[in-house]
This record gives C-alpha cells, sequence and structure tokens, in this order.
C-alpha cells in the first residue's frame, strides 16, 4: 500500500467487535428501531470495516508525509489502540517533525467533514429540518449509507482531537516536541519534556478511569485505564528510543558484529550440536553450512522446541530455521535497524550478509553490551519501536 507494508495485530478482532456490537446491539436499534436484525448488524459489521479503514489512512498519511521528509516508514501495524507507523529513524528538524505529526489528525478531521457533508446530502436533511428537531427521529428516515457516515464523521473527529491532546507520543505531543525543538534547539530536552507531558496525561486518563469505575461506569472506566496505561509506557518507551538513537549515531553493523562465527552442518544431530558447540561457547546461533552454502540458522530457541528424549535422532536440518525465511542485513545496516529487527521479530540474532556470502552475526545481547559502554546519558534499553498515534 503505497510501498507500505500492513500488519494486521489480532487484537484488532477485539476493537471491530466491541463497535460491532455496540453499534448492532444498542445505537442503530435505538435509532432505526423498524430495521430488520439483518441489516442492522450488516451495517454495524460494515460501520466497523470503514472505521479501521479510517484509522489505517490516517497512519498513512504519516507515512506519506514523512516520505516527503526523506523519512522512511516501512509498515503500519494496527493495533488494539489504533495505529503505529514506524519509522526507520527519527525526523531531522522541527517542520518534519510537525509536518508529519499534524497529517494524521488532519486526515482524520478531512474524512470526519467528508463523511458528514456526504451524509447529510444522501439522507436529503436540509433547511427545512428545524433545529428542534429530534435527532433520533431524523435518524429514523435515513437510510443505511447515511447512517454510517453520520456516525463515522463525528468518530474520525473525535479521534482527531484527540490525537491532539499534546502527550507525547500522541500527535499532539510531537506537535509540541517540534515547538519544543524549535525553540530550544535541543530534541533531547524536548523529547524529555514532550514525554513527560505525555505522561502527565496518561495519569489524568487513568485518575479518570479510576473515577468512572468507582462512579458505575465500570466498562468506560477500564477502558481509560487501559489506554492511560498504555500511553504511559508508550511515552516512557518513545524517550528511551530518542536516547538508544542518540547513543548508536551513526553505528553500522559492521562495526559490533561478530566475525568470528562459529557454524554447523545440516545433518549433524541436535545432540552433537549440544555437546560440540552450545556446551563450549557463548554463541547461541549457528549458522547452517551445506557445501559452503548458507542454508539456515539454528539457535538454542530451536532446541528446546522439541524433547530431550529426540535429541540424538534429530537433524539440526529439521529444527532450523531456513535460508528463505531468515532476517538477514547488510554491513553497512544501521545498528538502530538491527536493534528494531530483532524486537520486532523477538529473535536474539541477525545473519550479516554481503554479495550472498555471510560475514558475521549481529546479536542483541552485543549491541546492548555497546549501550552499556556508552555514556551514562544514554543508557538505556528499549524495543525501538516509534508510535504514532
Amino acid at each position: 500500500m503505497a510501498g507500505v507494508g500492513l500488519y494486521i495485530h489480532w487484537s484488532v478482532l477485539a476493537i471491530f467487535a466491541l463497535i460491532c456490537f455496540s453499534l448492532g446491539g444498542r445505537v442503530f436499534p435505538n435509532w432505526h428501531p423498524d430495521w430488520t436484525p439483518l441489516l442492522t448488524w450488516t451495517t454495524a459489521a460494515a460501520a466497523s470495516l470503514v472505521f479501521l479503514a479510517s484509522i489505517l489512512a490516517h497512519e498513512l498519511s504519516h507515512a506519506l508525509a514523512a516520505r516527503t521528509q526523506g523519512i522512511q516508514i516501512r509498515r503500519i501495524t494496527l493495533f488494539l489502540f489504533g495505529g503505529v507507523a514506524h519509522m526507520e529513524s527519527e525526523p531531522e528538524s522541527p517542520k518534519a517533525e510537525f509536518l508529519m505529526a499534524i497529517a494524521g489528525p488532519l486526515a482524520s478531521i478531512a474524512i470526519g467533514i467528508a463523511s458528514l457533508l456526504i451524509g447529510v446530502s444522501l439522507a436529503g436533511i436540509g433547511a427545512d429540518v428545524s433545529a428542534t428537531q429530534d435527532p433520533v427521529a431524523t435518524f429514523r428516515a435515513i437510510g443505511p449509507v447515511s447512517t454510517l457516515l453520520l456516525w463515522l464523521g463525528p468518530i474520525n473527529i473525535a479521534i482527531a482531537i484527540f490525537n491532539l491532546v499534546p502527550g507525547f507520543p500522541l500527535d499532539g505531543g510531537r506537535v509540541l516536541r517540534a515547538a519544543l525543538w524549535a525553540a530550544t534547539g535541543d530534541l533531547l530536552k524536548a523529547s524529555r519534556w514532550a514525554s513527560k507531558a505525555g505522561q502527565v496525561v496518561a495519569w489524568g486518563l487513568m485518575l479518570f478511569g479510576v473515577m468512572s469505575a468507582l462512579g458505575g461506569a465500570l466498562l468506560q472506566g477500564m477502558w481509560m485505564l487501559l489506554i492511560g496505561s498504555f500511553l504511559n509506557a508508550a511515552a516512557r518507551s518513545s524517550y528511551q528510543s530518542v536516547l538508544v538513537r542518540r547513543a548508536f549515531g551513526s553505528l553500522q553493523v559492521e562495526r559490533v558484529m561478530r566475525r568470528q562465527v562459529d557454524w554447523v552442518e545440516p545433518h549433524m544431530p541436535v545432540d552433537a550440536l549440544i555437546r560440540q558447540h552450545l556446551f563450549v561457547s557463548d554463541q547461541r546461533a549457528f549458522p547452517v553450512f551445506a557445501r559452503h552454502d548458507l542454508v539456515g540458522l539454528v539457535s538454542l530457541q530451536d532446541v528446546r522446541r522439541i524433547p530431550q528424549t529426540l535429541w540424538p535422532s534429530t537433524e539440526i536440518s529439521e529444527i532450523m530455521t531456513p535460508r528463505d525465511k531468515l532476517v538477514t542485513l547488510p554491513p553497512s545496516a544501521s545498528a538502530v535497524n538491527a536493534l528494531e529487527l530483532l524486537a520486532r521479530h523477538d529473535i536474539n540474532q541477525i545473519p550479516v550478509v554481503e554479495g550472498g556470502h555471510l560475514v558475521g552475526l549481529v546479536q542483541r545481547g552485543d549491541l546492548l553490551t555497546w549501550l552499556a559502554l556508552q555514556e551514562p546519558a544514554h543508557r538505556g534499553q528499549s524495543t525501538l519501536t516509534t508510535n504514532w498515534r
């Protein structure tokens, strides 16, 4: 999609179900008591899908705006709390930060206004409708498409307003960081202040959630608590990401990769791998070669997946990750990119390949050790996932 990959997390099903059951079970039956159950639930399901599409459009606008500023976003993830566009690097100027941050809310506002205008037009609601007319009675007279659009419009405008709250890493928090960055000339200081603002917003949401729950609105309270907890963690980890990026700087993988790498053959039994390699080395993953060709990678995690009784009768080729499924990097790749890939795929090492040949192995532990040797202000561990809300 416009050169940007799309990943849909399983938790999106929860959002789809929540919206669908809310609209189909309560909202649409109140607006249209004359609708059949089939029409009610079909419209509710369609509204849920269109809502998710509008979230995707919000995130895609971030990606396209980032591209105009020379920053690549390779992947968008939709999940329980909305969407995330994963940046490969931080913006290089306050202007770039502002343009990328504001693109999402502007897209949501545009979708909201367009939905309202089209919905009103299709419904035939004009000047003859009194301002004091019962809105429920008005909705009962319109069709399913207009109903869907008139629901979608305010929802997208509300999303834009929420995202403009000045709490990092919400879009409004990034706008705030851009302003602070422009004022101070210090990205790290601006990130720290914006992160603190994000934590204040998060704790405010959690407090509101507790008060709502105590007041009887248990579901609303729990939802606010979840959102607040997520934003608090995201604000902290986003600031850590800035620290890590600054610590790594322009460091390339070839400076931290292991060049002397022990390797194994595909027909070696697993128990021989354990006795001859895992027990005598701190290396926890081994390239698998057949006739000088890299055919896969076997790791300690692969060994753990099979019962100990099968170790003598199982060959490495049966448990290894084959070459075509391996995540690899060139020596010129940035260390930040390597750490991002390790976190994204939940792995501990990545083969470094140049010209089709293995030249080394970059490991999570080695990257973190390198970080630990840097200045104290730069220390920290992070998944390095930059979140766009």
